[in-house]
């Protein structure tokens, strides 16, 4: 039978969440530089998502801190200590990464009690933690399971379990969610977030799934070529984007051509607020998110609009996406309530919400469909 446990509290940290410091951290692999200069601090209790595409950078960063690889430069700071020279297993940090790793021969609470009895804990105290943190993960049920016995979400929570167990003061995700089906996914990163927050864990969790990292982050760090691009949280990511990459990966834009004016961008006769007001005069590409076009009739309110013809409308659960081809010239995209509902080849009207825009100037333009 399975240790029984009163309450997971107990698997708590004894401390307060840390603060991490990446100080102008360089790693180099051969002649490829995979982390510039890289600068991030998380504050204690804080859950940070690092962001970006492939090759950009963002378990290079993680795997520094872990101390799973060396530093060419800069410094790595836990509650101002630096631990750049510190080996992984001084660290002090728990991990999760894609794969479950789990000790086949080993039962769930096994598996969980392992970095204990790697720690010399007494064995009566290695099953009663490991228990609590099999409670908190929801499996204290499945402390005799054996990984087999368990699906692919349950093996994550397993491992998270493990991680959470020593009571390390940093936690570090490594895409522990890619592997599984979506509903899994949701249903786990919301307990992954539950969790972290209850206990006040400092967390870094890597993704390449930005509605991950927008859903679970205090904040988002968006890398791009070994540095962050952007910091900030998930909604001033999305709707005040500092640089034309931020607003092309995070989410979906439309790209039109639009020529900046005094502050404002007039785009198709249409004049918008600018994100940055100090932006130069001159020809721009603007980015509009989906959601910020509405759709109308030719017959209502006719000259209020562009005019446009269905190309697509496709039916997403809790919206609907229509692409739309301008009489102008170029597709748009718009998101938009699922009660309504246009046909392919149905002639419509776009209209802009207002919205404040991002752009990239001075570049030759062309109307292109969402990135």
């Amino acid at each position: 039978m399975s240790p029984k446990t009163t309450s997971p509290t107990t698997t708590s940290p004894a401390r307060t969440g840390s603060v991490v410091e990446f100080a102008g951290v360089v790693k180099r692999f051969g002649t490829h530089l995979a982390l510039s200069e890289f600068a991030l601090t998380l504050h204690a209790g804080e859950l940070v998502a690092l962001l970006g595409p492939s090759g950009s950078g963002k378990t290079t960063a993680l795997r520094v801190l872990a101390g799973l690889e060396s530093t060419d430069g800069g410094r790595i700071l836990i509650n101002g200590d630096d631990v750049s020279g510190v080996p992984t297993s001084r660290r002090d940090m728990g991990m999760v990464f894609q794969s479950y790793s789990l000790f086949p021969h080993l039962s769930a609470g096994e598996n969980v009690e392992f970095g204990l009895r790697m720690r010399r804990v007494p064995a009566a105290e290695r099953r009663s933690r490991a228990a609590e943190a099999l409670d908190l993960v929801g499996l204290d049920t499945h402390y005799d399971r054996f990984a087999h016995q368990l699906s692919g979400g349950q093996q994550q929570r397993v491992a998270l379990a493990r991680a959470l167990v020593t009571r390390p003061r940093v936690l570090l995700l490594d895409e522990p969610l890619s592997a599984l089906d979506a509903k899994v996914r949701v249903s786990l990163r919301e307990q992954i977030r539950r969790i972290q927050t209850e206990l006040g864990i400092t967390t870094l969790f890597v993704t390449h799934d930005q509605d991950e990292a927008l859903a679970v982050a205090d904040r988002v760090a968006v890398m791009q070529g070994g540095r962050i691009e952007q910091v900030g949280t998930p909604e001033e990511l999305y709707t005040r984007p500092a640089t034309p990459f931020i607003a092309d990966f995070v989410g979906l834009s439309n790209r039109l051509p639009g020529l900046v004016r005094h502050g404002f961008a007039e785009v198709h006769g249409v004049t918008l607020p600018l994100v940055d007001p100090s932006q130069p005069d001159g020809p721009v590409r603007v980015f509009v998110r989906p959601e910020d076009l509405t759709l109308g009739t030719i017959d209502d309110q006719p000259g209020t609009g562009l005019p446009g013809t269905v190309l697509l409308s496709s039916f997403l659960g809790s919206l609907r996406r229509t692409s739309v081809r301008l009489d102008v010239g170029g597709t748009v995209v718009l998101q938009h309530d699922v009660r309504l509902h246009p046909t392919v080849g149905e002639s419509v009207l776009v209209r802009f919400s207002g919205a404040p825009v991002p752009v990239e100037a001075h570049i030759p333009v062309e109307a292109q469909t969402p990135s």
